[in-house]
């Protein structure tokens, strides 16, 4: 079998035995942990920019994942989040300070301005900014520097730079808040299929679609694959007590925690190949932030028949369980304790993650 340096470094040849590798749904058949680059490699550039999915790739990311939300003309653009107040300069542009809202998303009440009030043509004259300036403030150097990317872009880009390193480089995708979407006049997972087929690269990619909601990934089950046979579909689990978007207001709503039970589990696999769950749902934390006893959830999972892909592990020592922060403050990067936390959970039976940091990730896959 083929190390994972050598299948990250091989050649065309190469690259279709790696595809192949990580094409299958069963645990069993996935040995080599998949590492996903949370909206690129966001600890250290601007999330959601060219620089930040350039140096993911960079650091040996096996996925990119661009959040898709829509303008309102209806392209999908990559921000974490319809509101972007936090990730852009839109509060520095006077032709749009009317436009500043109270818009409830999935039962929340948030204020600021909101992609689905602006046109892209409009969103590309803003500029990308960091999201967490005060715990990432050598990020901020990078504020203005990059535009809005359509999905489109973000394909473009990988694959290019797929095609240059001569290695296959995936695409985890996360349809954002679809109900809201919908009510709004939306139809995201139509655009997203239609995106898809229009690209060779995502017809023959890996391709991972994410979203907490499951009506949207039951459309979209079959679909996807229909275009993309090897793509796989991944419900995303919020907290235990959290309600899933797309039951709220009906009749039987649902939280999370409802689905991680093993007839959950199996509910889960009619319509998905994958679980992303927070990584307290896996090691859950006490109120001081340090490390409880660890649930069952991942051998629950593949018990299911269905992957593990958690989420989020960050350098910082503010994000790490309280036995792993070192004496340097809240903001100060720990990659020693950030190692030992994914290394923990790939011990666990982990089957990929996600992480603010790929060279990271990647240094803690090392044997």
């Amino acid at each position: 079998m083929l190390t994972r340096r050598q299948a990250m470094t091989g050649t065309m040849m190469g690259m279709g035995l790696l595809l192949a590798r990580n094409t299958h749904a069963a645990p069993a058949l996935a040995p080599v942990p998949l590492l996903m680059a949370h909206r690129g490699a966001s600890a250290l550039r601007p999330e959601h920019t060219l620089a930040a999915y350039a140096r993911a790739i960079m650091d040996g990311a096996d996925y990119i994942e661009p959040d898709l939300v829509p303008t309102r003309d209806g392209v999908l653009v990559a921000r974490h989040e319809s509101n972007i107040t936090a990730t852009t300069d839109v509060a520095a542009h006077p032709e749009f300070a009317s436009r500043r809202r109270v818009l409830s998303i999935d039962g929340t009440e948030e204020t600021g301005w909101f992609t689905t009030d602006f046109t892209l043509a409009e969103l590309k004259t803003l500029r990308a900014k960091e999201r967490l300036p005060t715990v990432r403030a050598h990020n901020t150097r990078y504020d203005g520097h990059f535009d809005i990317l359509t999905f489109e872009e973000v394909i473009d880009f990988v694959a290019a730079e797929a095609a240059a390193r001569g290695r296959v480089i995936g695409l985890i995708p996360e349809i954002k808040n679809s109900t809201h979407f919908h009510k709004l006049g939306h139809t995201p997972e139509e655009t997203f299929l239609h995106v898809i087929a229009a690209h060779e690269y995502t017809r023959t990619c890996p391709l991972e679609v994410q979203s907490f909601e499951t009506t949207n990934l039951r459309l979209l089950h079959g679909r996807v694959q229909a275009i993309n046979p090897q793509a796989r579909l991944m419900f995303l689990m919020g907290e235990r007590t959290q309600s899933v978007p797309d039951t709220l207001g009906s009749a039987h709503p649902l939280t999370f925690g409802d689905f991680m039970t093993a007839e959950g589990l199996k509910r889960v696999r009619e319509y998905a190949d994958v679980i992303g769950p927070s990584n307290t749902d896996i090691i859950p934390r006490d109120a001081a932030g340090a490390w409880r006893e660890p649930t069952t959830l991942i051998d629950d999972a593949h018990r299911a028949g269905l992957l593990v892909h958690s989420y989020t592990f960050r350098p910082e020592n503010r994000f790490l369980p309280a036995q792993l922060r070192d004496a340097r403050g809240d903001d100060a990067r720990n990659p020693e304790g950030s190692i030992a936390e994914i290394r923990r959970m790939l011990d666990m039976g982990l089957d990929g993650f996600f992480t603010d940091d790929p060279g990271i990730g990647r240094m803690a896959m090392r044997n």
